[in-house]
């Protein structure tokens, strides 16, 4: 399903809290008290309710003040807790310091390759060892890109790491490695588990005899 980012106004994007593309209702209260105690006309609180999952996001002016995730898509579900944790803190920042975001989620996907078989020690090594252990051009591409750009966050380089939209798409790249080396090869492996034992047994003495 396609992301659509949230932003005030629309009457459809994906929701912050389900992640689902969904309707919003959109309230807004017709006046608010200024600082004086007076009410003014024009009212920078409003709220959106999602017609899918019922919960509500808040929004002052054009920033989304809840939930405190930003425009940033919804993680993986298969995302590991400690890539998480860096994620959505990503998430949390990345309106306000995209640099600082991107520099986490440059830290994020260190800590994912500890899990797909990196020793975390060096993350250009960890995606070296990687390649050699047969990883795919797009999904070295993509460890690469985000790699590259959230160390310009700290050094400084060539990359405008301040453009929410170049941020913006690390998110969508560190989903898409989750994704692809985690939560397709679990769905892969428990289909095909799930196959009659006569199967499985079939194709192991096809596998042995290809192999002899």
């Amino acid at each position: 399903m396609a992301y659509v980012p949230p932003e005030r106004g629309e009457r459809s994007f994906t929701c912050p809290h389900c992640g689902v593309l969904a309707q919003q209702n959109i309230y807004s209260n017709p006046s608010s008290l200024n600082m004086a105690g007076g009410y003014i006309s024009s009212n920078p609180i409003a709220t959106a309710v999602c017609t899918h999952c019922g919960k509500f996001s808040l929004w002052v002016g054009q920033a989304l003040l809840y939930p405190d995730r930003g425009s940033a898509p919804i993680p993986n579900a298969d995302m590991p807790d400690d890539v998480l944790a860096d994620y959505e803190e990503a998430a949390r920042v990345a309106s306000a310091s995209p640099k600082a975001a991107a520099a986490l989620l440059r830290l994020a996907i260190q800590k994912l390759c500890v899990h797909l078989g990196g020793d975390g020690k060096n993350i250009n090594s960890d995606i070296a060892k990687l390649v050699k252990n047969g990883l795919s051009p797009m999904i070295q591409q993509s460890l690469d890109v985000v790699r590259v750009v959230g160390n310009n966050a700290v050094h400084p380089g060539q990359i405008d790491v301040d453009n929410p939209e170049v941020v913006g798409s690390l998110f969508a790249l560190v989903n898409l490695i989750v994704e692809s080396m985690i939560s397709t090869p679990m769905k892969v492996s428990k289909l095909y588990s799930a196959l009659p034992g006569a199967a499985l047994d079939g194709i192991a003495k096809r596998d042995g005899d290809a192999s002899g």
